[in-house]
């Protein structure tokens, strides 16, 4: 992620260029993520409201499929689409297979970048995602490919680290993650019903009983809806004009959307994620509904998902960026190396949840033209984008061994476009 520097007197103070990343990731994540994050999941919330749950039931009837099912989510631009199958594994609902194939299929939101950059090149690049996602994803539901003994390597972690208190004891064998999972109440957080926070759930202790805060908390919900709006129509102008960085303005311009509905945008997710989803329902991040009580009932679950994906978002970004400041290592010169490393390269860089780093690279490639096409392939196998989030948060074990096989694709789909199709090299499909 490039930050445009607050002003030039920022420039040689350690302290205010820590401050710099920081106040540039709260206004670029959401712009650059959550408001592509928030318009496809609504989308697919709505599909599961019109249906009333039909979808889930067919998925669960027909298992053979599931990893076709979850190619498809996964191959929809942005993360939505791969992030509604976490919860469906979480809760035992589809099998690690159709995980796998959803988290290979996603370019995350790096593939917005490249749809609006080089075209031919997403084309490409995401349908040969898409092939190896189906693949690899029945592949591991019918053949196993040693995931049991990959599970057992990550359990021998420590608990503590893989789980943060839940687990599925066979990560090939699936969900679900949380013990004794109960479907909520189709009517949780309807607003039509008063009081409607979550029945019989205790509130954190840093959250006092208060119906005030349950209808601010309601007003910040429809609010991030309306900010959300604006953020997604800066996010598309942000691509139209080949991801040039914006300027930071508070006027009524283009500038000035991007940098308030990013600022504001991110400070709502976080009072949303943090205090208003235990008072108006949604307080457990991560789980599927099969159905939703009223219309408003649907944007909120949408809004609290949307809300969880942006606070790890946030935290991803700065992990990244304060971790180049800290070591200085160069990723456009790694990822510019010579030869099969590049593809390689590419690949192990998929090990890192979130967009951040595969915005970068999507820019190094479409941009710069600074990385060849077999790496750009093998890193939108690899990433898993902001769909690993809900995973991460609920089963951090499953997390880490999918991860482990979406690089493995990843790698071996990589080396062979750059043997086998050498002319589709730098700048393939840059318009």
């Amino acid at each position: 992620m490039m930050l445009l520097q607050l002003s030039a007197e920022l420039v040689g103070s350690p302290l205010r260029e820590v401050l710099n990343i920081f106040i540039g990731a709260w206004r670029e994540g959401f712009v650059q993520v959550s408001g592509f994050v928030g318009a496809t999941i609504l989308l697919f919330s709505l599909v599961q409201y019109r249906f009333d749950g039909r979808i889930t039931s067919w998925l669960e009837e027909n298992e053979r499929a599931q990893p076709l099912a979850g190619a498809l989510l996964g191959v929809t631009p942005g993360c939505g689409g791969a992030i509604i199958a976490m919860p469906l594994y979480i809760r035992g609902t589809v099998s690690f297979g159709t995980v796998v194939a959803a988290l290979a299929a996603t370019a995350g939101d790096s593939a917005f970048v490249i749809l609006a950059l080089a075209p031919e090149a997403a084309l490409y690049a995401y349908g040969l995602a898409f092939v190896s996602a189906i693949l690899f994803g029945y592949a591991i539901d019918f053949g196993g490919l040693g995931v049991g003994k990959v599970d057992a390597a990550v359990e021998q972690m420590g608990r503590p680290l893989t789980d943060g208190g839940f687990a599925t004891e066979n990560v090939a064998a699936g969900g679900p993650s949380l013990p004794d999972y109960e479907q909520p109440d189709g009517h949780e957080g309807d607003h039509e019903h008063g009081h409607s926070r979550d029945h019989g759930s205790a509130l954190p202790s840093y959250l006092p009983e208060s119906r005030l805060l349950e209808r601010v908390s309601h007003a910040v919900h429809v609010l991030w809806w309306v900010v959300l709006a604006g953020a997604l129509v800066a996010g598309v102008l942000y691509l139209a004009r080949g991801a040039a960085e914006p300027a930071w303005a508070v006027t009524a311009t283009y500038d000035g959307l991007f940098t308030l509905s990013g600022l504001i945008g991110t400070t709502l997710s976080f009072y949303l994620y943090f205090v208003g989803r235990h008072y108006i329902g949604q307080s457990e991040a991560g789980r599927v509904r099969d159905t939703f009580g009223s219309l408003y009932n649907t944007f909120q679950h949408a809004a609290m998902e949307t809300a969880m994906v942006t606070v790890w978002v946030i935290a991803g970004y700065l992990l990244y960026e304060y971790g180049l400041l800290i070591t200085g290592v160069d990723i456009q010169g790694l990822a510019a190396a010579a030869g099969a490393a590049a593809p390689m390269a590419g690949a192990l860089l998929g090990l890192i949840p979130g967009c951040a780093a595969h915005i970068v690279f999507a820019q190094l490639y479409a941009v710069e033209e600074a990385i060849p096409f077999s790496a750009l392939v093998a890193n939108a196998i690899s990433q898993d984008g902001d769909a690993l989030f809900p995973l991460m948060a609920i089963d951090m074990k499953a997390a880490i061994v999918a991860t482990i096989y979406t690089t493995i694709p990843g790698v071996i789909t990589g080396v062979l476009v750059y043997y086998f199709w050498p002319y589709a090299q730098f700048g393939f499909g840059v318009l």
